[in-house]
């Protein structure tokens, strides 16, 4: 079953609106969008078009509407339990976060999409997209090797569901690789990555699929064309590979409208005309984040030395290197920070377990307490396993408090615990309930094994020698034994019945002669 198969109104208008992105028709499929987000009743088509629109805006590159259409799709996805909604919509957070300058954000972002998507049990056409936008996500980043692993699983997605290999060319991917591979310094090194982009642009061509190109890859293979003629190799020209021809495609995506400027000085430069490459670079209105921040200082530079203006392209190249190297010191100060919060979470968490440790123990005896105690028995009746609980009360107690003091009187306590717990079965529990009052629990006994554990308990503190820690004030012990019946939240009465019930067996005991 596919994503799509979990909505029950206006399938077909987001089936439309999906056509339209692929297209680079994104105004009109926001259009579409908007409609079903004010028209639905439907919680799944509410969610699904409202992820769909900030993907519309993300591609439209209207950035002032990002930061509340994604709090818009944040605020229904919370509620669904989907996981390639969680996915897709982090990695379009994740696109809109870069765009937005917001390193950190973006990182974040990553991880959940990466995590959900992974997660999403039965993939489907809209998944194989969801890690489509996480590759894209990865790349305007500047994580390469993220983005050529995602867009690969994406491939490998649409593959099984019938989506053209050649619709997830995704050459921008390879493309901002290359750039930043000049930006630098290393200038041979993106000429190879841009002629591998050429070769499969060809390839396309030959085996008949070029057709399944989508606009945005077509203009993103225009530029590398024009990058690489601006380089020093030799451009296409007049065919379908022209670069000219190629920038002109990529619909209203703003992506293609940067590369498209971009690509005209490319070009400018190719025809030997460098003033003009300067003039429009001074006119181009780009975005840092489609190609990096650096790819117009590069250009300028490889503008100014072709007019032989070399100190001013020295100039530019030195400002083009800076700008490469500020983002992978953002990149570093984001790692570094991210390492810095993981390791404040351990310490907070190891410091609230160590806090939860202390609030079920006891500091005393180091048995666990009444809370952890009651913890004990509701977790283990819920799962439906008979309990008997034992009392042991301390007999003499309040006299060694009176004649020794308090502290003979905790070191009394201390052996009383060891003692029990070292007579207990394998898979008993034991815990101090308060004062001179412990209780044993005793998960799946009857009671005639509950009496035999309370006979060896009374033996075993009589056997110890209390003369030498408390001189002419001996110490025993009673106890009393009580089936706990019921769960859930009838669990503390029932535990508190069967205290009643194990004090009553202690005054009996106590009533009666002893023998022994």
């Amino acid at each position: 079953m596919g994503w799509l198969d979990r909505v029950t109104d206006q399938v077909d208008a987001l089936r439309q609106a999906r056509s339209l992105q692929e297209a680079s028709c994104s105004a009109e499929a926001y259009a579409i969008l908007d409609r079903v987000i004010r028209t639905t009743s439907d919680p799944y088509a509410r969610a699904d078009a409202l992820v769909q629109r900030l993907s519309a805006l993300i591609n439209l590159g209207r950035t002032a509407e990002f930061t509340r259409a994604i709090e818009e799709a944040s605020g229904i996805v919370r509620d669904l339990p989907e996981p390639y909604l969680h996915g897709h919509l982090n990695a379009l957070a994740a696109v809109a976060a870069q765009h937005q300058g917001a390193l950190d954000r973006c990182v974040v972002h990553l991880v959940r999409a990466a995590r959900s998507l992974g997660a999403v049990e039965s993939p489907d056409r809209d998944t194989a997209w969801g890690w489509h936008d996480l590759a894209m996500a990865y790349s305007y980043l500047g994580f390469h090797g993220y983005a050529l692993g995602a867009i690969e699983r994406a491939r490998q997605l649409a593959g099984t569901v019938g989506i053209p290999e050649a619709t997830f060319a995704a050459p921008g991917i390879r493309l901002r690789n290359a750039v930043a591979l000049d930006h630098n310094g290393d200038s041979d090194g993106c000429l190879r990555v841009l002629r591998d982009i050429a070769v499969d642009l060809h390839r396309y061509r030959r085996d008949g699929h070029a057709a399944e190109l989508r606009p945005s890859s077509l203009a993103a293979y225009g530029y590398a064309a024009a990058r690489r003629a601006c380089l020093g190799d030799p451009a296409e020209t007049g065919g379908d590979n022209d670069p000219a021809r190629l920038l002109g495609y990529g619909g209203d995506s703003a992506r293609a409208r940067d590369m498209r400027q971009l690509g005209q000085v490319c070009l400018a430069v190719v025809a030997d005309r460098p003033a003009e490459a300067v003039t429009r670079l001074d006119r181009a209105r780009v975005s840092q984040e489609t190609l990096g921040a650096a790819e117009s200082a590069r250009l300028r530079s490889i503008a100014l030395a072709r007019a032989g203006d070399h100190a001013a392209a020295h100039q530019s190249d030195r400002l083009a290197f800076r700008l490469a190297a500020q983002r992978n010191d953002r990149l570093r100060d984001v790692y570094i920070d991210g390492v810095a919060a993981r390791i404040d979470h351990e310490e907070m968490r190891r410091e609230a377990a160590r806090y939860e440790s202390e609030a079920l123990t006891d500091p005393l005896t180091g048995l666990p307490n009444r809370r952890r105690l009651e913890r004990y028995i509701a977790a283990t009746v819920d799962r439906g396993e008979q309990v008997v609980i034992g009392v042991c009360d301390l007999d003499g107690f309040n006299a060694v408090n009176t004649r020794h003091g308090q502290h003979s009187g905790d070191l009394v306590l201390q052996r009383v615990a060891g003692v029990i717990n070292r007579v207990m079965r394998r898979g008993d529990f034991v815990a101090r309930y308060g004062g001179d009052e412990f209780v044993v629990v005793l998960p799946g006994a009857s009671m005639t094994q509950a009496v035999e554990v309370g006979n060896r308990i009374r033996a075993a503190v009589r056997a110890e020698d209390w003369e030498s820690l408390v001189p002419g004030t001996p110490v025993g012990v009673s106890v009393g034994f009580a089936q706990v019946s019921g769960a859930g939240p009838a669990v503390r009465h029932a535990l508190h019945a069967a205290f009643s019930e194990a004090g009553r067996a202690i005054l009996r005991t106590r009533a009666q002669p002893r023998t022994d």
